[in-house]
């Protein structure tokens, strides 16, 4: 679905193009057409690789998606793919969007994800002294805002950290919060896979080798590289917690069972001293002690429940029960 299709001409929007118009656009020697498609068919890809000239390789990823972050150069022209994540329900949303860059367009694709990016497009012709830089800021523009949307999640998966943090000890938490963590594990492996990537492709966006397309913007690529390193370490150092906590959480579920062990123990013992006085006394026997006495049988079951008893404050005191 076409989202827009607009030219620019020295930092300054020129007109709104239908399709059709972008070729004679793109004839003028200092203008350039930024389109933005979301979920775009084989049809409007075919389209955009006619006007545009793009490489059939890029288009058919473009086309099939699930591709990993990446930058790949063809020519004179730029495909990047960069990852979307969204929060929905405290799940992560995991979509793309994939970017032609050449040095007179701008062709933004995105895929599986309902939050837009118009505030970019105006973000921009706002600054028509950066926007005179052409296809690269844009580019560049794309990328800070992907990568602004990653900080809102680190700080979603830090605050459910604290909270499984904050039950660890809780009497009988440890299964459940060894579950939640495992489920927290996968999230930010999810957010990994679209961070580390997407380090490299800022690094050599940035690089003094970096693609010629870029290399006005050098230095604005080298700002959405510093803010991807401040997101890998946050990732870093979420999953350092997370490892401990499960460790904490496993020795916990460990000492409850060590617990519950020394309880059954303490009691299997109470319960065998009374057996074993109860078998001695139960032997059927014609001349045993006290078997002709008149209270005989109360002298056997005080004895029993004092050796219980004994042993009852024995275990309490050990801390077995």
């Amino acid at each position: 679905m076409l989202i827009n299709c607009v030219a620019y001409e020295n930092g300054k929007r020129v007109a709104d193009l239908d399709v059709e118009e972008i070729s004679d656009y793109l004839k003028r020697p200092e203008c350039f057409v930024w389109v933005a498609l979301q979920d775009a068919t084989p049809e409007e890809l075919s389209r955009m690789k006619e006007e545009f000239n793009l490489h059939e390789l890029a288009v058919e990823d473009a086309r099939h998606g699930h591709q990993r972050p990446k930058l790949e150069e063809y020519g004179e022209s730029l495909f990047v793919v960069m990852h979307l994540l969204e929060l929905d329900n405290g799940e992560s949303c995991l979509g793309e969007m994939h970017i032609f860059v050449g040095h007179n367009y701008v062709l933004s694709v995105r895929n599986r994800s309902q939050r837009h990016f118009l505030g970019v497009r105006k973000r921009c012709e706002q600054e028509p002294h950066l926007l005179k830089q052409g296809p690269a800021f844009v580019l560049y523009a794309l990328m800070d805002a992907v990568v602004d949307r990653y900080f809102p999640i680190i700080d979603h998966l830090e605050s459910e950290l604290e909270e499984i943090e904050g039950r660890i000890f809780s009497k009988g938490a440890a299964r459940a919060n060894i579950e939640r963590l495992y489920g927290l594990k996968r999230k930010v492996m999810v957010l990994k896979h679209a961070v580390a990537p997407l380090m490299e492709v800022a690094g050599k966006l940035s690089g003094s080798r970096g693609p010629a397309v870029c290399h006005n913007s050098r230095d604005y690529f080298r700002d959405v590289y510093d803010h991807l390193l401040r997101i890998d370490a946050s990732i870093d150092t979420i999953r350092d917690t997370i490892s401990t906590a499960i460790q904490v959480n496993l020795s916990i579920v460990a000492i409850e069972y060590n617990d519950v062990s020394k309880r059954l123990a303490a009691w299997g013992g109470i319960f065998a001293a009374a057996t074993a006085l109860a078998g001695i006394w139960g032997m059927n026997f014609e001349h045993m002690p006290e078997l002709e006495w008149e209270y005989g049988y109360l002298v056997a079951l005080l004895t029993i429940c004092s050796a219980c008893v004994v042993l009852y404050i024995r275990f309490k005191k050990a801390g077995w029960l």
